[in-house]
């Protein structure tokens, strides 16, 4: 079977756009550096700010289990919880991937 994604889309409360993209930024870079089973975590904004949508990807479901056992991950959600409006899941099963490398200057 296929590594773990998850959808998370959270619409924020006016007024903290800046500090929830900091705790959400601070989350994702703990995540990649504390979680061997955690792959990717990426972190995307609306054009105007209001909502911040995640892609994550996990060995498998345990490994996502364990990312929200995490201290830092319990941490960041009671920190970010006042000021979310709403927080949209979902997840997948990744069947495979199709990329390319990011040059300099394009």
């Amino acid at each position: 079977m296929g590594e773990f994604v998850v959808t998370v889309t959270f619409s924020i409360k006016a007024g903290h756009t800046v500090e929830f993209r900091e705790a959400m930024l601070a989350n994702a870079a703990d995540s990649i550096a504390l979680e061997p089973g955690c792959r990717l975590f990426d972190v995307c904004e609306a054009a105007d700010g209001a909502e911040i949508f995640l892609y994550e990807i996990y060995d498998d479901k345990a490994a996502f289990d364990a990312h929200l056992a995490t201290e830092h991950f319990r941490r960041f959600d009671r920190l970010v919880s006042p000021w979310v409006i709403e927080k949209r899941i979902a997840t997948y099963v990744r069947l495979g991937a199709t990329t390319r490398s990011h040059k300099s200057g394009h």
